[in-house]
């Protein structure tokens, strides 16, 4: 645990420099190639670089608009005002994974883009809140699908949050949907991470010919946040966070 808390501390500081250089016009590679240095600056194993089939080339998945999650960096890909853009970035510091992701607005965004963060900001909250001992997992699950669907959005089902620790991705699975009062036991020293995608439309996906990028099938807005967190003792722990304003 002491471990994972230093590596979510670093993951969160590097995720605090990219949500600052994000800026208009600058390419989704020019991105990844300003968190290769802040990664090595930090002392910290970007996690994502070379994972799975085929190996995913970047430091970190940047997802513009429509693009739900795993958006694959790209000198072809520019990042322009109005748009919104998801990072999703994991770290590995002496064996042991830490995984975060966060939605910004590019200069102005409309309404319906904020009110998207802002949902997507408090279902992840939502979830995290459901994390003490004695609880089942679902309760975490179903928690965030009340959020987002209270307010209109559907949430992403092929998609979901996991245990994490000595790998990436661990057992159990945590879908963004469920029924109270199911799923595993939650026991201090477990940690998962939580992470809502919450779509405008439909929470149908289709994903592009690299093989990575996954979009909405209806071409709507799509937003991601994620934390990891700890179940212990005394409540949830935040292995990440990244705090601020999201969109001006």
């Amino acid at each position: 645990m002491e471990v994972m808390r230093r590596c979510g501390r670093k993951l969160s500081g590097i995720a605090a420099l990219l949500k600052e250089s994000i800026v208009n016009g600058m390419t989704t590679y020019e991105l990844d190639m300003i968190a290769a240095d802040i990664f090595k600056d930090c002392g910290l194993k970007p996690a994502f670089l070379n994972y799975g089939i085929p190996p995913f080339k970047g430091r970190i998945c940047v997802s513009i608009n429509d693009e739900i999650v795993h958006g694959l960096p790209s000198k072809k890909k520019k990042i322009k005002n109005g748009d919104i853009v998801s990072v999703d970035l994991g770290g590995v510091l002496e064996g042991f994974h830490s995984d975060m992701a966060f939605t910004v607005g590019i200069g102005r965004i409309n309404s319906k883009a904020k009110n998207l963060i802002d949902t997507t900001r408090r279902a992840l909250e939502a979830g995290i809140s459901r994390m003490h001992a004695g609880n089942r997992l679902s309760d975490v699950s179903s928690s965030i699908q009340e959020v987002a669907e209270e307010s209109g959005y559907s949430v992403v089902r092929d998609l979901v949050g996991h245990g994490i620790g000595k790998k990436l991705h661990e057992h159990p699975q945590v879908p963004n949907y469920g029924r109270k009062g199911s799923g595993p036991l939650l026991k201090p020293g477990m940690v998962f991470a939580l992470e809502p995608m919450l779509n405008e439309g439909s929470h149908d996906i289709k994903t592009d010919n690299d093989s990575w990028t996954v979009r909405t099938l209806d071409g709507t807005l799509s937003c991601h946040f994620e934390n990891t967190v700890a179940v212990t003792e005394s409540g949830p722990e935040k292995i990440t966070d990244l705090l601020g304003k999201f969109y001006e």
